[in-house]
């Protein structure tokens, strides 16, 4: 009885608190919380991972939103097989997003740049490697080569910023066959217009500063040139081995995570030789498969970096989660 009774006061204390503070609340507003702004979308910037005694970083050059997939993608297919493919695999059927990664490979002795991304060429959305290079660590002028895998503009566009090389310290690799092909004067007016005159003005000026690699030659002891023509007259990918542990990167052999990789005999209307680009993107994607190497993609997902696995007669791509981070 006593605690029951000790319980009945408390309560009614509690109650009768209540009422006295109810008063002090009336006439007075509650507060009221100011909606959070939208802030917008947004995707981490790099990422950085080891490869034996080497450090890797990608970098998010920004991407576009376009129309797609079908025509560039699957050319030579009917385009409501494209679309059913596309929704077949959660991907819109008429939408699509292209993203611009470019690659950093410390070796402990040179910073090796693979591509230079866009520049001004696509500004805002994309083209800001030139900033995003400080966000990792980094800086332009602590870049020691400049290496890449071929001239199409979202490769070649951040050569040059203010009218001179943005890379001031740089040396430049280049495949010998994309410089023969795209150098000539007469490839800036005709079909080969809008790449020739963008040659012409980035990359020709920095040829006295560059060497030349054909398949198999080393860009440094570790990272070797591989001939994958096609996509361009001398696209090429790079084999990056260092302490036993390998990266393949594959530039633009595949432009998409799931129609170049399920479909790699789909026809792209980025590649110049459709047969040669189906030949080589074959090449490519079944030593990835073969050896279960990682590899990165200038148009995969970022950031960028995945496994191969063959199903049948194509490939299916698998993204990385934490195996490089181990």
């Amino acid at each position: 009885m006593r605690t029951s009774n000790m319980l009945t006061r408390r309560h009614a204390l509690v109650a009768g608190a209540g009422l006295i503070a109810a008063p002090a609340m009336m006439g007075r507003a509650a507060p009221t919380k100011a909606a959070a702004p939208m802030l917008g979308p947004a995707s981490p910037s790099f990422y950085r991972f080891n490869i034996g005694d080497f450090e890797v970083t990608t970098l998010l050059d920004g991407a576009i939103q376009l129309d797609g997939p079908y025509p560039i993608f699957g050319q030579n297919q009917p385009e409501d097989e494209v679309a059913a493919f596309a929704e077949e695999n959660f991907l819109p059927a008429s939408r699509m997003q292209i993203g611009f990664t470019p690659i950093i490979v410390n070796t402990g002795e040179s910073l090796i740049l693979f591509d230079t991304g866009n520049g001004a060429i696509r500004r805002p959305n994309a083209g800001k490697l030139a900033t995003l290079i400080e966000t990792t660590g980094y800086s332009a002028d602590q870049v020691d080569m400049v290496v890449f895998t071929h001239f199409h503009p979202d490769h070649i566009g951040g050569i040059m910023e203010d009218d001179g090389p943005l890379y001031q310290n740089a040396a430049y690799v280049m495949p010998e066959a994309e410089y023969d092909f795209w150098s000539p004067e007469d490839r800036a007016s005709g079909p080969t217009e809008r790449v020739g005159t963008l040659v012409q003005s980035n990359v020709v000026p920095i040829a006295e500063r560059a060497r030349f690699l054909k398949d198999g030659d080393d860009v440094v002891s570790g990272i070797t040139a591989v001939a994958t023509h096609g996509h361009t007259p001398g696209h090429t990918c790079y084999h990056i081995e260092s302490g036993g542990e390998r990266l393949m990167l594959i530039g633009d052999a595949t432009n998409h995570y799931v129609m170049s990789l399920a479909k790699p005999e789909w026809h792209v209307r980025f590649d110049m030789d459709k047969d040669a680009a189906i030949a080589s993107r074959r090449k490519i994607l079944d030593m990835i498969a073969t050896d279960r190497i990682p590899f990165t993609g200038y148009h995969m997902p970022f950031p960028a970096v995945g496994y191969v696995e063959r199903v049948g007669d194509a490939y299916r791509y698998v993204a990385a989660s934490y195996q490089l981070d181990l």
